[in-house]
């Protein structure tokens, strides 16, 4: 109990927030990312924008247009607002942003499945809960190089027993950027607004809110990633999420009807999860996924294919073949290493894209040491092609198959071709662990970065201690058989 998977599920609700739908997924009714909820008061303190401001934008949106010459160089790219543009945003984002803190918060209590963030406070055994007085969550980052000297854009939650706060910095000396796709359309919309009939109260409105969210998932950085969580107990719900549903619809249908115990409430992650599960069903028509990457891991580790039969209705039921056969098994007959791995080998090749975050717990379920370091090195493939990859783990296999391949960077690639994995090495800057430390004294864990041991092999972890004491305990009992 020392955190791991609350953090994770904390930056899943984060990036859930600042991030919203994930992009090009599986087929489901699109929402706006949260955030943008909070923008509906300040838009009513709008002021007016001037002519002359309306007219730099258009110019710089031009300017932006004609920086793209041909298709191929249509991609994402940083751009500076105007100044005095930025200088017109500055007020009424600062206001908005006041309004964030209840939208993030039932984001969070959403996703750890609690009734109040209130629950998710810290309490040291034997402290005096009087004395507890919040939890805080806090994150900056600098936008650029040139800005480091400066005071970084910074964001801050701080969860009370009675109401949570939500605040943010954006220092006057950094100048507000975007990232923009489709110059065009960016022009376009400027245009339209501009030159629109109620443009004086309107359309300052509605450029104020669409330009906020770009801003705030600027100054968010890779939180405004798109993510995809893999829970722990995810054979459970793979084996069972046909009974989960159908328990769902059934307490619906007798609505009034019976009283029924109320239903266990499932935490944000784990519905997400049977809610992709769901919508797989119209996958099969749709796979844009990382399917190379799913094939390697049905032909390296499982030793077969994953598949998905969808019923008249479009609900999923899912198979594996094994390698040579010419009949499928249900899932829920299959190996555990199977039913593991499924739904992993299902999300790379149906949900998760390239810039996407996908968080997995335990990895390591279920899976015999050797095909634990196969499936660190798939990771590492993952991570290969532009996927972020956020793990919790126990497994000292996985770290030091981890460590083997970021000192594997360190070999001039000419000589790399006699080792396993050769083509996924990770520099270290693409890869770090970190240890949860219990420390009683201090009422919880201490969390610290893990330098990679040269000497030892691997991230230390505290596993080398606990070999060794077992070694010792067993040349003791040793000793005392030799001596009796």
């Amino acid at each position: 109990n020392t955190g791991k998977s609350y953090l994770a599920i904390l930056i899943y609700a984060l990036h859930r927030f600042f991030g919203g739908e994930p992009r090009d997924a599986v087929p489901r009714t699109r929402r706006p990312s949260p955030h943008g909820y909070g923008w509906y008061g300040a838009v009513r303190n709008v002021p007016p924008l001037e002519p002359d401001v309306w007219e730099d934008l258009a110019l710089w949106a031009d300017e932006l247009r004609e920086g793209w010459t041909t298709y191929e160089s249509l991609k994402r790219a940083d751009t500076t607002l105007p100044e005095d543009f930025a200088a017109w945003l500055r007020k009424p984002l600062s206001a908005g942003i006041r309004n964030f803190g209840g939208i993030l918060d039932d984001e969070i209590t959403r996703c750890f499945g609690v009734d109040r963030t209130s629950g998710l406070i810290r309490r040291a055994n034997g402290a005096d809960e009087s004395r507890v007085a919040c939890a805080r969550v806090a994150f900056s980052r600098y936008v650029s190089e040139a800005s480091r000297h400066r005071r970084p854009f910074k964001y801050e939650l701080t969860i009370r027993e009675t109401e949570s706060s939500f605040a943010a910095s954006i220092p006057p000396e950094n100048p507000l950027r975007i990232e923009v796709e489709d110059p065009d359309y960016l022009r376009y919309t400027i245009a339209s607004l501009q030159y629109a009939e109620d443009h004086e109260e309107d359309g300052p409105r509605r450029l104020f809110a669409g330009f906020a969210n770009r801003i705030i998932s600027y100054t968010a950085g890779p939180l405004s990633r798109p993510v995809h969580y893999l829970p722990a107990d995810r054979t459970g719900v793979m084996h069972s999420h046909k009974v989960v549903v159908s328990s769902l619809v059934g307490r619906a249908s007798r609505a009034g009807l019976r009283r029924d115990p109320p239903l266990p409430v499932l935490s944000g992650v784990l519905a997400d999860f049977l809610e992709t599960l769901i919508e797989l069903g119209d996958a099969p028509r749709r796979s844009r996924g990382r399917r190379g990457l799913a094939r390697r891991l049905e032909r390296e580790i499982l030793g077969g294919a994953v598949a998905i039969k969808s019923s008249d209705t479009g609900y999923p039921s899912f198979h594996y073949r094994p390698d040579g056969w010419k009949s499928d098994l249900p899932l829920m007959n299959t190996s555990s290493m199977v039913s593991e791995l499924a739904p992993v080998v299902l999300y790379l090749r149906h949900v998760v894209r390239r810039g996407d975050v996908l968080v997995i717990e335990e990895p390591e379920s279920h899976l015999h040491p050797a095909m634990q370091v196969a499936f660190t090195r798939l990771l590492a493939a993952a991570v290969r092609t532009g996927i972020r990859i956020i793990v919790t783990t126990h497994s000292e296999w996985v770290l030091e198959a981890l460590a083997n391949l970021v000192r594997l960077s360190e070999v001039p690639e000419g000589k790399r071709r006699d080792f396993d994995g050769a083509d996924l090495a990770l520099a270290p800057h693409e890869a770090g662990a970190w240890l949860f430390e219990p420390r009683p004294e201090l009422g919880g864990a201490v969390v610290k970065e893990i330098p990679l041991d040269t000497e030892s092999g691997t991230f230390p972890a505290g596993y080398g201690e606990i070999t060794e004491s077992l070694y010792n305990d067993w040349a003791r009992i040793s000793n005392r058989i030799v001596e009796g």
